[in-house]
């Protein structure tokens, strides 16, 4: 039970952090690129995941700062599962393939499959340089 409270207040603050991402996002890129890239969402999936394997790797038993099961579903259920927003990608990519924005939806669905894996990766060795992952 205490996990579940400890998940909840973690996806409470990452679902805001992904608001105010979102919407700071559209606002710096969507007025100079244009609104029909979901933008805020690109750059949340990206940072969410270098976020996740970051925190994967260094809170870990083995990691630089390894932190107790409840603290790691905090922080990993409940911050980045909270802040990350595949759904919202899913169903956005949906509407612009349904409106026939098939370059857009390309465009979403590589910048988020590839950069993402990309940046959980780097998210992993960046943690992995500090020490504690053998």
């Amino acid at each position: 039970m205490r996990d579940l409270f400890w998940i909840g207040i973690g996806g409470a603050l990452g679902s805001i952090a992904r608001f105010l991402l979102s919407a700071l996002a559209l606002r710096h890129w969507g007025e100079r690129l244009g609104e029909t890239l979901p933008w805020g969402t690109l750059m949340v999936n990206i940072t969410g995941s270098f976020l996740i394997g970051f925190l994967f790797t260094a809170t870990g038993p083995e990691g630089r700062w390894p932190v107790a099961l409840t603290g790691r579903h905090f922080l990993l259920s409940g911050i980045c599962g909270g802040y990350t927003t595949f759904s919202s990608f899913s169903l956005q990519t949906l509407q612009l393939a349904q409106n026939r924005a098939w370059l857009l939806a390309g465009i979403n669905v590589a910048g988020s499959v590839v950069a993402c894996l990309a940046a959980v990766w780097l998210g992993h060795l960046f943690a992995s340089a500090l020490g504690g992952r053998r």
